[in-house]
C-alpha cells in the first residue's frame, strides 16, 4: 500500500492568504479607475457576498488598503477612495499639474527653499552650460488634494532663471507660467529607480528616514532644443504608476 501525506491548511492561514488576493484586487481595481477618488466602496457585507468570503476577512483586506493610502474609514459612513486613477505616462509632455488635473484632481506645492549656486559637472553636462556657471535651484513639496504626495527638486537653466525667481512659492504649474512667458517645453527623458528616503526627504513627506520611495529623474528642454530643467521627484511609495508605450 502506498503512503499517503495530506497536508492541512489552518482556517486561520487561508483566511490570511483569502484577504492578502482581496487587497491586491482592491487596489488594481481603484488605478483601474472602477473605484475613483471620493467614492464610496461597497458594503462590507457586499464585498463578503462578492469575494465569497467572511466580513472579516474584507475588513482584514480593507485594513491592508487602508495602510496603503488608497482608502480610508469615514465613521457611521463606510470605506472612501482616496486616490485617483494615478497612473502617469510618458508618452505624453505633461507636468505634474496638467497630468493631475486631467484627473480632477487639484494639484498643489510649496516652494520650500531656493538657492543660487555654481553647477557641478553634472548639472553643467544636463544642462549644456559650462560647469560652474550660475544656476538656480529649488526644492518644491506637491500635493494632490492637499494631501502631500512627492518633494520635486529642480536645476534650472540660466536662461528661464529670471521667469523661474519670479515665481511664487505657491506656484502651481512652472510649466503653465512658462508657457505664458512663451517657452513651450517638448521633450523630456526620465529615468526612474528606488532610493531610500534621506532625512530631508522624511521630514518634508511625513515617513521614516530610509524609507523606500520612488525617484523619477528628468531632464526638460524647449521647442528649440534647449536645455531648460534637470530635476529628481521622489514619490511616497504606493501613491503612483508609471506607464511606457513601446512599438516595435
Amino acid at each position: 500500500m502506498t503512503a499517503m501525506t495530506v497536508s492541512i491548511v489552518a482556517p486561520a492561514e487561508m483566511s490570511r492568504t483569502a484577504a492578502r488576493g482581496i487587497a491586491d484586487d482592491l487596489r488594481r481595481r481603484i488605478f483601474d479607475g472602477e473605484f475613483v477618488t471620493g467614492t464610496r466602496l461597497p458594503s462590507e457585507q457586499a464585498l463578503a457576498e462578492e469575494y465569497e468570503v467572511s466580513r472579516a476577512t474584507i475588513r482584514t483586506a480593507l485594513a491592508a488598503v487602508a495602510r496603503r493610502g488608497l482608502i480610508e474609514s469615514r465613521r457611521g459612513a463606510g470605506w472612501y477612495v482616496r486616490l485617483v486613477d494615478q497612473v502617469q505616462s510618458f508618452n505624453r509632455m505633461r507636468s505634474f499639474a496638467q497630468w493631475a488635473q486631467s484627473r480632477g484632481v487639484r494639484p498643489g506645492g510649496r516652494i520650500v527653499e531656493r538657492d543660487h549656486g555654481a553647477a557641478t559637472v553634472r548639472e553643467a553636462r544636463l544642462l549644456r552650460v559650462p560647469p560652474g556657471t550660475r544656476v538656480l535651484r529649488f526644492s518644491r513639496v506637491r500635493t494632490l488634494d492637499a494631501r502631500v504626495v512627492m518633494v520635486e527638486r529642480s536645476t534650472w537653466a540660466p536662461w528661464v532663471m529670471p521667469i523661474v525667481e519670479a515665481m511664487p512659492d505657491d506656484v502651481v504649474s512652472t510649466t503653465a507660467d512658462l508657457e505664458a512667458a512663451g517657452i513651450h517645453l517638448a521633450l523630456g527623458t526620465h529615468r526612474i529607480f528606488a532610493t531610500p528616503a534621506s532625512s530631508c526627504d522624511a521630514r518634508l513627506l511625513g515617513v521614516r528616514r530610509s524609507s523606500p520611495l520612488l525617484a523619477i529623474q528628468r531632464s526638460t528642454y524647449s521647442r528649440d532644443g534647449r536645455a531648460v530643467e534637470f530635476g529628481e521627484d521622489r514619490y511616497l511609495p504606493g501613491e503612483f504608476a508609471f506607464e511606457a508605450t513601446a512599438e516595435g
